[in-house]
């Protein structure tokens, strides 16, 4: 009888204990998947002052678009939270496709080795923070079920989990390009 009770407890710390480890793995991994979009978010920084060089000798009157890419790219580097960055991100990216806009014009500047170059390192890097964003999102969702299903609810609620924010794409990021011709 005593090994039965010694067993059923020890079952139920076993339960407990691979309930707490699964929170802290699926927070970690949501943390870690919000590191990597940071870092493609400065990796991507660090190449706009090279592509705004390559433009630069090419559309000297365009000093417009080189002052907003170049300070939309200090303003991604100073954001102190995450959800700044993310905003300054998109804020970046938005003048980043300016500067391609006006490169369509210079066909010295389109068929640059150098310029191909960074644009394509450059798509890349969007490809890599789309994919971390939706890692990020993945992770979220996995610790969300946790969080609502049962039994996970009852542990959830027992270790002060609460359910986390998904990253979602800002209104204006949403609205439909328009291609005219």
């Amino acid at each position: 009888m005593i090994w039965w009770i010694t067993g059923i407890i020890a079952l139920i710390v076993l339960i407990f204990v691979l309930y707490y480890n699964r929170f802290v793995t699926l927070e970690n991994r949501a943390d870690n998947s919000l590191s990597q979009i940071d870092v493609q978010l400065k990796k991507r920084a660090d190449l706009v002052p090279n592509l705004v060089n390559s433009v630069k000798g090419y559309a000297k009157h365009e000093k417009s678009i080189m002052n907003d890419v170049t300070k939309a790219r200090q303003a991604l580097l100073k954001a102190p939270t995450f959800e700044k960055r993310v905003k300054a991100g998109a804020e970046l990216e938005k003048f980043i496709g300016r500067l391609f806009a006006i490169a369509e014009n210079y066909p010295q500047l389109k068929a640059n080795e150098n310029f191909l170059q960074l644009q394509q390192e450059l798509a890349a890097i969007e490809d890599k923070i789309a994919y971390a964003r939706q890692h990020y999102n993945d992770s979220i969702l996995s610790y969300n079920n946790l969080t609502k299903r049962f039994p996970g609810m009852f542990f959830a609620s027992l270790y002060g989990r609460k359910e986390k924010k998904y990253l979602e794409i800002p209104a204006e990021e949403r609205a439909v390009v328009k291609v005219e011709f």
